[in-house]
């Protein structure tokens, strides 16, 4: 199936820019809808058509979808520690924000819906070892319960309105264009911290393992997961190495302040401690298959950051 226009919810930000960046790549006309809370109007490609605005705005959303036969829903509240104390904003946003999109849908002529889900929706796994999409789910925050509730209506309501689903479930993504705020992004938050002679704080004891997927890697995942005849499946978009935070720490220290030492900080009940992906799945449906290596992508982050600070 040819798709010509897409609609990306967030397409300013972290992952929906890189999105838009690859769906213009392949000749599909852009809309990108975002509110710059966090997204940036530099992030976006000259080429693609930007409309601020809120996925609250159910007019703003049916003129939208009116106009587009794909959607990638991006648009999010990211934190799953800031949702502890903001449960009800959290929900706002990423659960009614997306049956927003839905209810647009209704009479539109979208014909794919891809969503940008997370890791968050699955209960701690208890052994060193890859968790496949029929893991227990148990999320421990609000943010992993509205994406896993989410996902649910987004296969319920697109089977209804003849739509083809895809939910891709992110685990830890890192690159260029992270927005640093205190609770998202490791990575970016250690790189800014060393840059500026700080310490990097570990919460608990850093042994918490981690999949670190680079930004490409989950933009060519939402691709092909256009591109492939398929709905109703979810998938898992990470790497399926794990890597412990205290690596994380001992990697950047060395290549930007090895006179630094990371200091340990309290351990948050609502995240987890063993998460990474088994992508056998992904790798079956859409011929995902990660290009990027951790270590290898972390001098251009740093190179970035530096940059642009």
């Amino acid at each position: 199936m040819n798709y010509n226009h897409a609609l990306v919810t967030g397409g300013a930000g972290f992952i929906g820019s890189h999105i838009v960046e690859k769906l213009l790549d392949k000749g599909i006309e852009v809309t990108v809808l975002d509110n710059l809370s966090v997204g940036k109007k530099e992030n976006i490609p000259v080429d693609a058509k930007f409309v601020e605005g809120d996925i609250q705005d159910i007019n703003l959303l049916k003129e939208l979808t009116n106009q587009c036969d794909c959607i990638f829903h991006q648009a999010a509240k990211v934190s799953i520690r800031a949702s502890m104390n903001e449960c009800y904003e959290d929900a706002q946003t990423n659960l009614m924000g997306t049956l927003n999109i839905l209810r647009a849908c209704e009479d539109a002529k979208v014909k794919k819906f891809v969503f940008a889900s997370s890791m968050a929706v699955y209960a701690d796994s208890p052994k060193v070892e890859p968790i496949d999409e029929n893991y227990k789910k148990g999320p421990l925050s609000p943010y992993g319960i509205a994406k896993l509730a989410s996902e649910q209506y987004i296969h319920l309501m697109c089977r209804k309105n003849n739509i083809k689903s895809v939910v891709l479930r992110y685990f830890n993504t890192f690159g260029p264009r992270q927005t640093l705020t205190p609770y998202v992004g490791v990575i970016t938050i250690f790189i800014n911290k060393l840059l500026n002679g700080e310490s990097p704080v570990i919460f608990g004891e850093g042994n918490q393992l981690r999949d670190f997927v680079y930004v490409g890697d989950i933009a060519s995942a939402n691709i092909l997961a256009l591109e492939k005849d398929i709905t109703e499946v979810t998938l898992n978009i990470g790497t399926g190495e794990p890597t412990s935070v205290n690596r994380i720490a001992e990697i950047l220290i060395q290549k930007i302040n090895p006179g630094i030492k990371a200091i340990r900080g309290p351990e948050y009940p609502e995240e987890l401690k063993i998460s990474f992906a088994d992508i056998t799945k992904a790798k079956q449906y859409i011929g995902y298959k990660p290009e990027f290596d951790l270590e290898d992508k972390i001098k251009e982050i740093i190179d970035y950051i530096k940059n642009n600070s």
